[in-house]
């Protein structure tokens, strides 16, 4: 099993910044990607941004040029660095753990709230 632990979130005004983090603990043998997913009010949850082991990333468009993730690998930790922040980006920010191309882990959430 795989725990994951976000940490980072909270009240941020519009244009401020946040770092976002999570620890995945637990038994690991290989992790192929790690994510953030997202799921504001009254939406689906989607897709942030997404760091693949050999190194490729995808970002939502919503989110290209304003949030840059990250990875340790020797930790098995994952970062969001969020920068000019606006309204539509308050949501519940999940951590996503891929492992052994089949395995799936989730994040308890952390709320982000940008609002003046």
């Amino acid at each position: 099993q795989v725990q994951l632990v976000e940490s980072g979130g909270g009240l941020v005004q519009p244009g401020g910044s946040l770092r976002l983090s999570c620890a995945a603990s637990g038994t690991i043998f290989s992790v192929n990607a790690m994510a953030w997913y997202r799921q504001g009010p009254g939406n689906q949850r989607e897709l942030v941004a997404k760091i693949f082991s050999g190194g490729f990333i995808h970002y939502a468009e919503s989110v290209k040029g304003r949030f840059a993730i990250s990875r340790d690998s020797a930790k098995n930790t994952v970062s969001l660095q969020m920068n000019s922040l606006k309204a539509e980006d308050t949501a519940v920010y999940y951590c996503n753990v891929v492992t052994d191309y089949v395995n799936e882990y989730w994040g308890q959430g952390t709320q982000v709230t940008v609002s003046s």
